[in-house]
């Protein structure tokens, strides 16, 4: 497996590819900053791109480019930590523009769920990290919550988190509900040493009990714990848009380019995994940051028509609801969902998709 013969470095920058998965990344570090040049957009991954996304988006796709290269144009939601809630901030937030993003026709929203976002674009203050004191808030994609909502998690159901890094679906996950068991597993061990420390930065020492960090191959976890999660949220290492866009080493670009058709065989193993540890009825969301069909649909399409115990879950329903703040790609199936990234709507790319055992 390509993955594992690759040298630690680039599988460290293969893992970190995923990219606005939440928190600080690549896309803060590509806004200007005062007395700091935008950093350049990589043409030989932008020529790549305009080829496969204009075959696979058609007219959309010239939208989507104009969003994904203008980082200034790019927008940031605010989490709140539920477990160091401040008014203040909620206030704030307020009177700088922002409003909820989630609305309550929502069924499944969990009231303790507080997602803020700002038609303008920018990023929220971030905070940082201080030992023994719990953030008030995390930024991120909002397009990333979106895979956390549509595993409905419940009190004390058992869930894995099989690439957890940076962590901050993890964090919303703990927003959501109060899991029985919540084991988060990172492959690449700089990021899981990321992920340990968004965790604390944000969960109260008590719930840590209740949570396993791990370092385990993905792909393995499906045979060490069979039929032991209730749910399974795999967002998968893939070829993330936004940060390849702007790629500095045109070598790196061109070797992630060559490596990316093989990303797709990755995915379906950790996948295949995924529903091994999951226990009958329970079901899994597979996401990722990226708008290849090869690593989204045809994933799932893979897995539908292999495994004979798995079965596509509607989540149209989301989709429905939560269009009004995000672009959504139509003519998609019921049981998936694609973000576009806009105007405005700034959010993504984000695919999500549910499946259940049977």
């Amino acid at each position: 497996m390509w993955l594992l013969r690759a040298p630690a470095r680039l599988r460290r920058q293969l893992a970190a590819s995923c990219g606005l998965r939440g928190g600080p990344s690549l896309a803060q570090e590509q806004l200007k900053s005062e007395g700091k040049p935008q950093k350049q957009i990589c043409q030989v991954v932008l020529d790549h791109f305009e080829k496969q996304y204009m075959k696979e988006l058609g007219e959309a796709w010239s939208t989507v480019r104009e969003v994904l290269t203008s980082p200034l144009c790019w927008q940031y939601a605010v989490l709140l930590n539920k477990f160091s809630y401040s008014s203040e901030l909620e206030n704030n937030l307020h009177l700088k523009g922002y409003h909820s993003l989630f609305q309550e026709t929502l069924p499944y929203l969990p009231g303790s769920l507080k997602c803020y976002i700002s038609r303008t674009p920018g990023r929220f203050p971030a905070q940082k990290h201080h030992i023994g004191k719990l953030k008030e808030y995390y930024l991120l994609n909002a397009a990333s919550l979106l895979s956390v909502l549509a595993l409905e998690i419940k009190d004390g159901e058992r869930v894995l988190d099989m690439c957890a890094a940076p962590g901050g679906k993890s964090i919303a996950m703990l927003q959501c509900a109060w899991p029985g068991h919540l084991h988060c597993n990172e492959y690449d061990s700089l990021r899981s040493k990321w992920l340990k420390q968004t965790l604390e930065s944000f969960i109260p020492e008590p719930l840590m009990n209740l949570i396993t960090l791990s370092e385990l191959d993905g792909r393995q976890i499906g045979d060490l714990h069979p039929e032991l999660y209730d749910k399974v949220l795999l967002d998968a290492p893939c070829s993330n848009d936004r940060s390849w866009l702007f790629s500095s080493d045109i070598q790196q670009a061109t070797l992630r380019l060559i490596q990316r058709k093989e990303l797709s065989a990755v995915q379906v193993q950790l996948l295949r995994s995924a529903i091994k540890a999951l226990c009958p009825g329970g079901s899994v969301v597979y996401s990722t940051c990226t708008l290849s069909k090869a690593e989204n649909s045809d994933v799932i399409s893979h897995i539908l028509n292999s495994c004979s115990n798995v079965l596509p879950v509607d989540i149209s329903e989301l989709a429905n609801v939560i269009s009004d703040e995000f672009s959504l790609v139509a003519g998609v199936q019921p049981h998936e969902l694609l973000v576009l990234p806009a105007k405005g709507k700034a959010w993504g790319p984000m695919y999500v998709a549910k499946l259940k055992k049977t």
